[in-house]
């Protein structure tokens, strides 16, 4: 078996995330596994350590594998997405870990690094999505983004104190919920035009615009229940022209996926889509803050290699690869 390069961030979870490695290390040394561990000093520095590996791997096959949230794997992502030799191995240690419950990895530690293990020799292709934003820079992103309401609410949670102390109780997941309440009593709506692969959508009163490749974000609330994260297209969800009350209705019953009935709920599928705005909205990419409107969003099909606990999500036929990096 290849070495295994583990990016650690110590602070994930308030901190706990330093006992998930120590664990992890006991398991390594039992399991006589080589491996090289470095450990995030600041936001920005996991994607800047994937980067810095994937070179050094001079194009042979490498395992990069993110011990943390789904923050830590973002970046991850991002610094080892251009490298088609890495493939992406995921221990949880955040609080929402919305990629490891889309792609069954177990959230105990000794179990994720054993499928990890196991899968080490067979890891599956998935789509990502990438954003053009800001001009000339790019973002991936592998679970899904959004702009507007859920956008503000993913920047207010990260930054909440509350975070950090629900984390203590593994209740991390509900600053969400609580940030989400709040946000809803002086959030305002905003024009937005969406095109999906050439077809224009015009929404006046729009609260959100969350385009998906798997079906779980904010903690495991099931946005986009249909979505297939090897089917070579990405799910957009647009919520408009709803009242507040009722919205809250849509965010209580999005965690089965069944806000999808709700009238002022519409969903589509494509490859290409833009999202403009009259005024700057904000953006995330998988939760964390990425900018603002406007943005241009491609389906990346099979653009990058996980160790997964799905040996063949969603669709199995071939897809054909675009140049996307």
């Amino acid at each position: 078996m290849e070495k295994i390069y583990f990016i650690v961030n110590p602070n994930a979870k308030n901190g706990s995330c330093r006992e998930i490695w120590r664990n992890i290390e006991i398991e390594l040394e039992d399991l006589d596994i080589a491996y090289l561990a470095v450990f995030t000093e600041y936001p920005g520095h996991a994607q800047e350590l994937a980067a810095s590996i994937a070179r050094k791997a001079d194009g042979k096959p490498a395992i990069i594998a993110a011990v943390g949230g789904d923050g830590t794997l973002h970046e991850v992502v991002n610094g080892a997405a251009s490298s088609s030799n890495i493939t992406i191995g995921f221990i949880p240690g955040g609080s929402g870990n919305d990629f490891s419950r889309g792609f069954l990895i177990p959230k105990r530690s000794a179990l994720a690094l054993r499928l990890m293990i196991d899968k080490w020799c067979d890891p599956t292709e998935i789509d990502i999505g990438k954003i053009q934003h800001n001009e000339l820079q790019e973002t991936y992103f592998m679970n899904n983004m959004g702009v507007g309401f859920d956008a503000a609410v993913a920047k207010d949670s990260n930054e909440s104190r509350m975070k950090g102390l629900l984390n203590r109780f593994s209740l991390g997941r509900l600053v969400y919920v609580y940030i989400l309440v709040k946000k809803l009593l002086t959030f305002r709506t905003v024009p937005i035009e969406v095109t999906v692969d050439g077809n224009v959508y015009k929404y006046s009163k729009a609260w959100f615009v969350t385009v998906s490749n798997q079906p779980y974000y904010g903690g495991g609330m099931k946005i986009a229940p249909a979505a297939l994260p090897d089917d070579g297209i990405l799910d957009i969800t647009v919520v408009h022209q709803i009242s507040r009350l009722k919205l809250l209705l849509v965010f209580i019953s999005v965690f089965w996926g069944k806000h999808t009935k709700f009238q002022e709920v519409e969903q589509f599928t494509g490859k290409s889509i833009t999202i403009e705005s009259t005024a700057e909205v904000l953006a995330h990419a998988d939760g964390e803050a990425i900018g603002h409107t406007p943005l241009k969003i491609q389906a990346c099909p099979k653009a990058l290699k996980i160790l997964s606990g799905k040996s063949n999500p969603g669709h199995t036929e071939e897809l054909k690869m675009n140049d996307c990096h």
